[in-house]
């Protein structure tokens, strides 16, 4: 297999397995989508690992494999890790952020439940500030040393509304990544009602959601505060990205109860808008 093969193999990933992210990277030139790419197929793998049906001790066995796969990336045949092996040598690639994820799906395997935001924070922080950091070894550090900080506080903002959307998806996973402290104090006893929603009949849940996306907000706030030390097409890449959760944020945060029967998603058109915006304002003169 040749490099190209495996880039391709990669992107084919990420075209089919996330198409916000890949609205996002379609904004940057080739080598740098190329790199992105492998590292999301990656990060995919891992992360199907920890969704799949198989039993517990073998998804454990596969998390293991590909920790000590990490471990010797050159001598791999594997299409994307071929592809990760030749981006970390174009880039300077934090392979341990992958460790990271590694422990944050193995959370999710422990059935690891979440007392206070801080403890929420630190899973985010393993299984989303991690690929922020891997991304910003693809686009450049700039010249402020909390660039890094920046990319991992920008990670947890996604990972938050990724949280708030899939309250019903998880909950019938049998997970539950919402504090308890914090449903404790609103009230609210995560529950299905007859016809498979989000039971809600004194909007405890809903006060909840609203509350929880005004601190994801905060989150952006942070989070964007990493644009500024990006170059033109890679900073419209990360706020195309972005700007697609965050919208799906406001949704989230202006309709609550929208997330109690489907998984919410943009539309198409929606999606585009918000890419060209991020591309218009990174090319046009400050």
């Amino acid at each position: 297999m040749t490099v190209q093969e495996a880039f391709a193999a990669a992107e084919a990933v990420t075209r089919t397995e996330a198409r916000n992210f890949y609205y996002g990277i379609r904004l940057l030139p080739v080598p740098k989508r190329q790199g992105l790419c492998a590292l999301y197929a990656l990060a995919r793998r891992i992360d199907d690992i920890g969704d799949d049906d198989a039993p517990l001790e073998t998804k454990r066995t596969a998390l293991g494999l590909v920790r000590k796969q990490l471990s010797d990336l050159d001598a791999s045949t594997d299409p994307v890790l071929v592809a990760v092996a030749e981006t970390a040598r174009r880039y300077p690639v934090p392979l341990d952020a992958f460790e990271e994820l590694l422990d944050g799906v193995e959370m999710d395997l422990r059935g690891a439940t979440y007392e206070s935001f801080d403890e929420l924070r630190v899973y985010c922080r393993c299984v989303a500030g991690s690929i922020g950091r891997l991304c910003l070894s693809i686009f450049g550090k700039g010249t402020d040393p909390r660039a890094p900080l920046f990319a991992d506080q920008l990670g947890i903002a996604l990972q938050q509304t990724n949280i708030l959307r899939d309250i019903r998806e998880d909950l019938l996973l049998g997970r539950v990544y919402l504090p308890r402290e914090e449903l404790a104090d609103f009230g609210v006893n995560l529950q299905l009602d007859d016809a498979g929603a989000l039971h809600d009949p004194d909007a405890r849940l809903a006060a909840y959601i609203s509350f929880a996306a005004e601190r994801a907000e905060h989150w952006y706030d942070l989070g964007l505060r990493l644009l500024p030390q990006l170059d033109h097409r890679s900073a419209a890449s990360c706020a195309a990205m972005a700007g697609i959760y965050h919208h799906l944020l406001l949704r989230i945060r202006e309709n609550p109860t929208a997330v109690y029967e489907r998984r919410m998603s943009l539309p198409p058109h929606e999606k585009g808008r918000v890419a060209l915006a991020a591309l218009a304002k990174a090319v046009l003169p400050v």
